[in-house]
């Protein structure tokens, strides 16, 4: 007696076909599950035994034989459980071969025979889909699968009973309707920050052209509280970007109710975030808090508290917009092409307004030299926030709010799409991206603007990592004042967002460059 369905192994955000066989032969009572079981899996027999108990049938007493193949590729998680008793009712003959043939399936059992949620059902869903197949999975997962398209056939099931009745014509599941769009959390306004005009305009830069951006300030200036803000500056996403996003979200189990996401997310993870949560990992891989901020925000503040080798890990996702988790036997991509915008004071004292630091300037060296250098050429934006005085506190709120500068960055971006649309390129969407040749393309200065740069590289050293983000940052600029090419003045102000090293070493240099602009 013979019995098989498909299901899915989750490989990073890639559902992976798998075959559930299931053999019932001649011999002593066994039970085993063949094919790298986790611990998970391993123990779905207790569930089974008790949910096919649940709806009046039993195990026989013979030898049965679970193989979920490939062999090679490892098995976790507990929606194993649908597929493993549909195939052994199969095997069983209490659910006809051709029934489940043209369905995959996913779900956990409980032991009155009720089946739970599982996270991943909107990368199942897909997944099925590409095997040409339709989706068996839990009742309250059935909003969410019904995403994956119209064409897609879903059966949502509350309880092992109904699906046996659906299969034997006793009773009709209906195909489950996607799920509403979450209402959206109205987001703080930039209205609400006082003063801080100049870092304003860096927040606007970093939004339009999605660069990656460091403040540096003593406590109270209003670092958090820009970061806070700029979701709302940020364009809306699109329909593939919001499936993109609650992809990565379902498999971490964060998708309430069924309901995509359709705000741009914004993680704050504290300072003492292990590896594995901020990169992803773990005994079990899940999506770390850099991939569950692709597309959105990863707001790290007091960078320098945080463990070294844990931002260092963030390098080469910040380069490639994708993480890679290596184990001895598979390999892991979660995307994560995410903004990361840090926060940090200027040294361990904080440095304050009217505040001697004891230790002098080794205090601020110290505390800096926290942060690597490769980390910090990876940033685009590194900008000064004063302190806020007492006079900005007590004038009025600022005419222009989150609307008006999200007006401006919504442009801005409209032109970089059109810009790499008539290029062909469909892998990219902001200047942050630009790389090789469609950087010298896109993001060539005028003649004055060159020489500007040419003199700064020389002055500043710029590595040629920093010398690209000074023509990415250009771009951006040049895209926000409309303008074809990059001139002369957008250079000067990219060379001002380079940050407090480069400052120490330039900045008289650069001054002079801005003021000739």
């Amino acid at each position: 007696m013979y019995g098989t369905i498909a299901t899915v192994a989750f490989v990073g955000v890639e559902a992976r076909p798998v075959d559930v066989q299931v053999r019932i032969t001649p011999g002593a009572q066994a039970f085993a599950i063949v094919g790298l079981p986790d611990k998970a899996v391993a123990e779905s027999r207790e569930r089974v035994r008790n949910a096919l108990h649940a709806v009046g049938l039993g195990l026989p007493y013979k030898h049965i034989t679970v193989n979920l193949a490939p062999a090679d590729l490892p098995k976790e998680g507990s929606h194993f459980d649908l597929p493993i008793v549909l195939a052994l009712m199969v095997a069983m003959e209490a659910i006809a071969p051709e029934a489940i043939t043209r369905y995959a399936a996913i779900g956990e059992l409980a032991l009155d025979g009720s089946i739970r949620p599982v996270p991943g059902a909107l990368p199942a869903a897909i997944g099925a889909n590409a095997m040409d197949k339709g989706l068996i999975c839990p009742e309250s997962c059935g909003p969410e699968a019904a995403w994956a398209g119209e064409d897609a056939d879903i059966l949502a099931a509350p309880h092992l009973l109904s699906l046996v009745n659906h299969f034997k014509g006793l009773q009709t599941l209906a195909r489950p309707k996607p799920a509403l769009a979450r209402e959206e959390t109205p987001l703080p306004d930039l209205r609400d920050v006082r003063g801080q005009e100049s870092a304003k305009r860096a927040l606007e830069v970093a939004a339009a052209g999605g660069h990656n951006l460091l403040m540096i300030g003593p406590p109270g200036s209003g670092k958090s509280m820009l970061a806070a803000r700029l979701p709302s500056v940020l364009p809306p996403l699109t329909p593939e970007e919001m499936l993109e996003v609650s992809m990565v979200h379902s498999l971490a189990g964060e998708l309430m109710g069924g309901k995509l996401c359709t705000q741009r997310p914004f993680r704050a993870p504290h300072h003492s975030a292990s590896m594995a949560a901020l990169v992803g990992g773990g005994s079990r891989p899940r999506p770390g808090e850099a991939s569950l901020a692709h597309l959105g925000i990863l707001f790290l503040d007091e960078l320098p508290e945080f463990q070294p080798g844990v931002l260092d890990a963030l390098r080469q996702p910040l380069e490639t917009g994708e993480l890679i988790i290596a184990r001895a036997n598979h390999r892991i991509a979660y995307p994560a092409r995410m903004q990361l915008i840090a926060a940090m004071n200027p040294c361990r004292c904080g440095g304050g307004p009217g505040q001697s630091c004891k230790r002098g300037p080794r205090c601020a060296a110290d505390y800096q030299a926290r942060i690597s250098g490769p980390l910090l050429d990876r940033i685009d934006l590194q900008i000064e926030v004063p302190a806020v005085s007492a006079a900005d506190l007590v004038l009025p709120a600022p005419q222009e709010g989150s609307a008006e500068v999200r007006a401006r960055v919504t442009a801005a971006r409209a032109r970089q799409r059109q810009r790499f649309a008539a290029q062909g390129v469909t892998t990219m969407r902001t200047n942050a991206e630009l790389s090789g040749q469609l950087l010298d393309q896109m993001a060539t200065p005028d003649s004055a603007g060159l020489a500007l740069l040419r003199q700064a590289a020389d002055t500043l050293k710029l590595s040629a990592r920093g010398f690209h983000r000074v023509l990415r940052v250009a771009r951006t600029l040049a895209d926000l004042d409309a303008a074809e090419q990059i001139a002369r003045i957008h250079i000067a102000e990219a060379l001002s967002y380079r940050g407090e090293t480069l400052r120490q070493e330039g900045g008289a240099v650069r001054q002079s460059a801005v003021r000739q602009s």
